[in-house]
């Protein structure tokens, strides 16, 4: 399933564009964040907790690379350890963990790692619009 589309969404609707995101990917599913710094990426991971009716304080992990809520959401950000600290911090084999897993910063380098290890991945590419956010989003298009 290669779905592949564009959505302007404000934070207001932030949980429904979210719920929509999650019921593309089903139960469980590995989605690359993407764009610039304060374009909304942890807020994105905030209303996909809500989703899954998390009430935990969703917070980046900028600096431990995972914070893991429940066994059900696992949120990374390699922004600092890249996808070669990613590697070698033993977390590819976090990804088979039944559960959604929201990477923030996975580029082009660390696609190609998804891409050696045949993790099947869905990207949202964010674009800032004022108060609104231009989702780019990618489902189940790259394994």
């Amino acid at each position: 399933m290669n779905q592949c589309y564009e959505k302007v969404c404000d934070l207001a609707h932030l949980i429904a564009f979210a719920e929509e995101i999650k019921s593309k990917l089903g139960n469980s599913g590995v989605l690359l964040l993407r764009g610039n710094l304060a374009s909304g990426k942890t807020a994105f991971v905030k209303a996909f907790a809500k989703t899954l009716g998390l009430e935990e304080a969703i917070s980046s992990p900028t600096f431990s690379i995972l914070h893991e809520y429940d066994e059900k959401l696992f949120h990374y950000d390699i922004y600092q350890c890249g996808s070669n600290g990613f590697l070698q911090s033993g977390l590819i084999e976090k990804l088979d963990v039944e559960g959604y897993h929201l990477i923030e910063w996975g580029d082009a380098e660390f696609e190609k790692l998804l891409h050696h290890f045949g993790v099947e991945y869905s990207t949202i590419d964010i674009e800032t619009m004022d108060l609104k956010r231009n989702y780019k989003v990618h489902i189940n298009a790259y394994a």
